[in-house]
């Protein structure tokens, strides 16, 4: 399944877009739990075209710069609507590489495995920070019952992405906890 062509197809179920607006939003909107490159994104778009989901008109900026503006034709809506109302099966589990180290952990030093915790819990609690006062700025005190349209998938996936890093934090402060109650002298490989 090509996924992306369904998150292409979404963001233009929500307004026409260039190439550009699309790859941006990849890095804001859909960036806390979804990625794709440029080099992804273009030859998709070409892709959609070619199947008759999206079409695309042009405009002038400036003096001479041409873009291409994407919109999403009635084949690509039902297309996406289909697709949108099916039951997936669950993904597999996401590659982990901290979680990789920490499962073979024994062979580094206790305070080389706490120095690498401490600096993972630093990095995890920045991106909690940012994520947590996106969903404040944006939604503020605002019920959730009030959410309508946009608004309201977009709180959702922001709000699963602070919950996902508070567990993230939740397990390495864990982790952290008890690797220092551990004798250093128990089965740990110095290296």
């Amino acid at each position: 399944m090509r996924t992306l062509k369904y998150a292409i197809l979404g963001l233009l179920m929500r307004s026409p877009a260039t190439g550009y607006d699309i790859a941006k939003e990849f890095g804001d909107g859909l960036g806390c739990f979804w990625s794709a490159k440029h080099s992804q994104i273009y030859p998709e778009l070409k892709r959609l075209t070619d199947e008759g989901l999206i079409e695309y008109h042009t405009v002038i900026q400036g003096e001479r710069l041409e873009k291409k503006v994407y919109e999403i034709t009635e084949a690509g809506r039902a297309d996406f609507l289909q697709w949108l109302s099916q039951d997936p099966p669950l993904d597999p589990t996401p590659k982990d590489v901290f979680k990789l180290r920490s499962y073979y952990s024994q062979w580094l030093s206790k305070s080389a495995y706490l120095d690498l915790l401490d600096k993972q819990i630093e990095k995890r609690l920045a991106k909690f920070t940012f994520l947590n006062e996106q969903l404040q700025n944006t939604y503020g005190d605002r019920s959730p019952a009030e959410l309508t349209g946009d608004d309201m998938g977009d709180y959702l996936v922001l709000l699963g992405a602070v919950m996902r890093e508070q567990t993230y934090l939740d397990w390495l402060r864990k982790s952290r906890e008890v690797v220092a109650m551990c004798d250093s002298s128990s089965k740990r490989t110095e290296m």
